[in-house]
Formats: structure tokens, C-alpha cells, sequence
């Protein structure tokens, strides 16, 4: 029964710490980004919560308004969720939503029922059309906005009289309201607007801010800004400001639920399908043709001893040191076969080979010694490798001494 040599498992796969001392630069360089990215997203999120935020120092925070009105006995509460927004409708209740384009239409729906009739006052900052539609029925925003800034009071809300001129303008409104406040016109169009609410008891109303500017911090002590957002927001004890998140789960509309691609638009998609046809069919053409493989000449002619010293290199830069004594032993069996009698296809069967080797070397030990050099265990180390290659040289010089 014949059988073939099995050769050692290569070395030349890199080892784990092989692996680790080449990519250990860069897995700290990782480290080191995301450690200063943590770090510096700690520091600043007690700091930095946005626009219109009243936790918020930055220049466009409103933390200046909820502590002046907090030293009037106003408690100011925020609040990101719909429900909780609901739940603070009240009559003691001050409501002020920072950002009303951002509430889903059934949000904003849902808001309405719960605050009209409810005898608070709610606030909306800058809200567009058709938001301020179902916030504030029968206001409409005007598609041009107001280009001045600056702007005086001219209405009778006594709000409006004491402030005097503030920094408002952004969206102008309309109302078919007859009792509403139009203040702060800007070319006949009012910036701000104070609708009663006729549903409840006559002391709720709905106040619609055409820019937030007033609330701002940098802005809050120019002109009379912050006489007008104090009044306005502390007419009760209560302050619920709402900042709408886009993670509240009642945004979720179970009937208008929409995949990725009903997202993009229809140029997209079939923009993307051209290139994906596109980058097929140039695949097509540049892609190799099934069929044989063919022989070619090599352009220049290698010495061999060029060859295998390009090769031991390769092999000693990856410490190759089995798969190297592998192929010195194979290439040794190969050539004593013929040698001694055995068929090449048996070379590589330790049964066949060296009993016919041991008998024609009559002075060269036993045939564990011939085991060993032939069909060993890998050289431990280079000096092991370079014995075992001087070992088999001189074999095959025995064994072709006449």
C-alpha cells in the first residue's frame, strides 16, 4: 500500500503575536480617538443641550429666561415626550413648545385637543404652515417672512405695551379671529399673535411667536426682549417647556410607516439601477474568460540558484523553518528513490523507502537514524535547519559514491 508524505502545517500564516505587534498601532490609535471622544462628550453634556433649551448656557439657550422667571416663583420643567406635554395641560400651566415643525401631524393633533379648553396659556416658537394650522386654528403663516428685526408693539396687548420694541419679525401670521392680539406687524402682517380660547372659561389662550429670538440668551438684553418673554411665560406658577425628540414613540405612525426606499426619490432609485447595470455590464467585459489555463514564457530567464535564494528568504522572513525542512526532505526522497531501487511514486512511503535505503548503506547507522533525517520532526531553530540540510547533502553523496 502506497502512501504520501504529509507535509508539516505551514508557519507562514502570521501568529497572534504576530498579528498583535503589527496592528497594535492602530488598535491604540483607536483607542486613544474614542477615549477623547468620550471624554470630551462628557464634559460637554452637562454643558451643551441645544437650542431653546433652558438647561442651556450657549448663546441661542434660553437658561437666562427659566432663571430670571425662576427668581419671579416660576418653576420651569422640561419635557420630550407627547405625553408628558399632555398630561401638563393645565389651567396653572404655561406650555411651551420650542419646536412645533418637528411634531408629526398627529402629534400636533393630539396636542391641540389637550390644551384647548384647558385655561393655560400655550406658547409656539416660529411654528410654520401647516403646523401652526392644527395648533392654532384659523392662523395661518404667510410663505414671505418678516425682513425687519426690530419691530414695535402697535396692538393693545398690555404685554406688548411694556416691552415696547423687541427683536422678533421670522414668520408673519394671519387669523380669522376677531378678538385675537395681532402685535409686532411687519409690512401690516403680525409677528406675534395672542388668541383667546373661546372652548374654555375665557383665561386660556394660544400665543404664536413668529421667531425665537426673545428667548435667546445673547438677545435677551436688547431692546425689550426680556420684558416681553417674562410676561408672556410667567403670567402662571407653572413653566412645562416642550422640546420634541424625534426618539418619542408617539411619532411612530403605524398607518404611514415607510421603508428606505420609499424615502429616496424616484431619481434616485433609478439613477442607482443605471450603475448597477452599468458596473455589470463592465464587469462583464473586464472579467477573465473561462477556459484553460495557458503556459507563458517568462520574459527573462532566472538562474536557479537566483530562485531558491529568493525562496529561503521568503521562507526565514516568515520563520518557514518546517515548511522549508518539508521541501529540502521531499526533494531528497525524491532523488534517493531512483537511487535505491524504489519507484518514485513511492518516495514519500517510509515502508518502502528505507529499508531499500538501509541496505544499500551498509555503514550508516540503523533505520531509526534514516527515520528521523528523512521523515523527522521540524528544526527547532535556523542552526537545526542548516544541520539537517549538511545532514542530507552528505546522505545523497553516500548514496551516490559508486
Amino acid at each position: 500500500m502506497t502512501t504520501e508524505a504529509t507535509l508539516p502545517p505551514t508557519s507562514a500564516s502570521p501568529t497572534a503575536r504576530q498579528v498583535w505587534t503589527r496592528a497594535r498601532g492602530i488598535a491604540l490609535a483607536v483607542v486613544l480617538l474614542l477615549a477623547a471622544a468620550i471624554a470630551i462628550a462628557t464634559v460637554r453634556s452637562d454643558a451643551r443641550h441645544g437650542s431653546l433649551d433652558p438647561r442651556s448656557a450657549d448663546p441661542e439657550g434660553s437658561r437666562a429666561v427659566a432663571e430670571l422667571l425662576a427668581d419671579r416663583g416660576v418653576d420651569t420643567r422640561v419635557v420630550t415626550t407627547l405625553d408628558e406635554a399632555r398630561a401638563a395641560s393645565s389651567a396653572d400651566t404655561t406650555l411651551l413648545v420650542a419646536s412645533p415643525d418637528l411634531l408629526t401631524h398627529p402629534q400636533q393633533s393630539s396636542l391641540h385637543s389637550a390644551t384647548a379648553g384647558s385655561g393655560g396659556r400655550t406658547v409656539l416658537v416660529a411654528p410654520g404652515s401647516p403646523s401652526v394650522e392644527r395648533l392654532a386654528p384659523g392662523v395661518t403663516a404667510d410663505p414671505a417672512t418678516s425682513l425687519d428685526s426690530e419691530l414695535a408693539p402697535d396692538c393693545a396687548l398690555p404685554a406688548a405695551q411694556r416691552a415696547g420694541t423687541t427683536d422678533l419679525g421670522g414668520i408673519r401670521y394671519t387669523t380669522t379671529h376677531l378678538d385675537a392680539d395681532e402685535c409686532y406687524p411687519s409690512d401690516r402682517l403680525a409677528t406675534l399673535l395672542r388668541v383667546p380660547d373661546a372652548s374654555g372659561d375665557g383665561n386660556g389662550d394660544t400665543v404664536v411667536l413668529g421667531a425665537p429670538d426673545i428667548l435667546y440668551n445673547e438677545r435677551l438684553d436688547e431692546q425689550g426682549n426680556a420684558s416681553l418673554a417674562l410676561q408672556l411665560l410667567g403670567s402662571r406658577p407653572h413653566l412645562v417647556w416642550y422640546l420634541p425628540s424625534l426618539s418619542d414613540a408617539s411619532a411612530a405612525d403605524e398607518d404611514d410607516e415607510r421603508s428606505f426606499f420609499d424615502l429616496l426619490p424616484s431619481g434616485w432609485l433609478w439613477g442607482t439601477l443605471q450603475l448597477f447595470f452599468a458596473a455589470a455590464l463592465a464587469a462583464l467585459w473586464r472579467a477573465r474568460r473561462l477556459g484553460p489555463l495557458v503556459p507563458e514564457k517568462l520574459p527573462v530567464a532566472i538562474r536557479a540558484s537566483e530562485t531558491v535564494e529568493g525562496r529561503a528568504r521568503l521562507y526565514r522572513k516568515a520563520n518557514a523553518r518546517d515548511r522549508a525542512a518539508a521541501a529540502l526532505r521531499s526533494t531528497t526522497r525524491t532523488r534517493l528513490a531512483p537511487l535505491v531501487g524504489v519507484p518514485v511514486t513511492q518516495a514519500h512511503a517510509p515502508e518502502a523507502l528505507l529499508p531499500a535505503l538501509s541496505a544499500h548503506l551498509h555503514n550508516h547507522g540503523d533505520g531509526q537514524t534514516l527515520h528521523t533525517l528523512l521523515f523527522g520532526p521540524p528544526p527547532s531553530d535556523d542552526t537545526a535547519l542548516i544541520a539537517l540540510a549538511d545532514q542530507l547533502d552528505a546522505l545523497e553523496r553516500e548514496v551516490r559514491r559508486p
